[in-house]
C-alpha cells in the first residue's frame, strides 16, 4: 500500500454492499445502502493525545457519512480519523 495516513487517521477498505436480503430477495442498485463496515488497510502513527488503538486487518464499523472517499489503483477506500470508528468487529 503506497498510502500512509498521517497522525490519527486510518485507511479503510469498505466491505461490498449487500446484493440480496437474508430471505433471498435481490436488492436493486438504486436501493443498496452504503456499507458501514470495512477492513483497516493502513494506520497513521497517532499523536500524543490520541494513540492509535486499531491495527491493519481489523474489521471495523464506522458512521454512515464518516471519512473521505478516495480511489487508488481502481479500488475504493475511506480515510478517516480513528475517532470516527465506532467499533472493532
Amino acid at each position: 500500500m503506497n498510502i500512509k495516513p498521517l497522525a490519527d487517521r486510518v485507511l479503510v477498505e469498505p466491505a461490498a454492499a449487500e446484493t440480496t436480503t437474508s430471505s433471498g430477495i435481490i436488492i436493486p442498485d438504486t436501493a443498496k445502502e452504503k456499507p458501514q463496515k470495512g477492513t483497516v488497510v493502513a494506520v497513521g502513527p497517532g499523536t500524543a493525545e490520541n494513540p492509535i488503538t486499531v491495527s491493519v486487518g481489523n474489521q471495523v464499523l464506522y458512521g454512515k457519512y464518516a471519512g473521505t472517499e478516495l480511489q487508488h489503483e481502481g479500488k475504493d477506500y475511506l480515510i478517516m480519523k480513528e475517532s470516527d470508528l465506532l467499533a472493532i468487529v
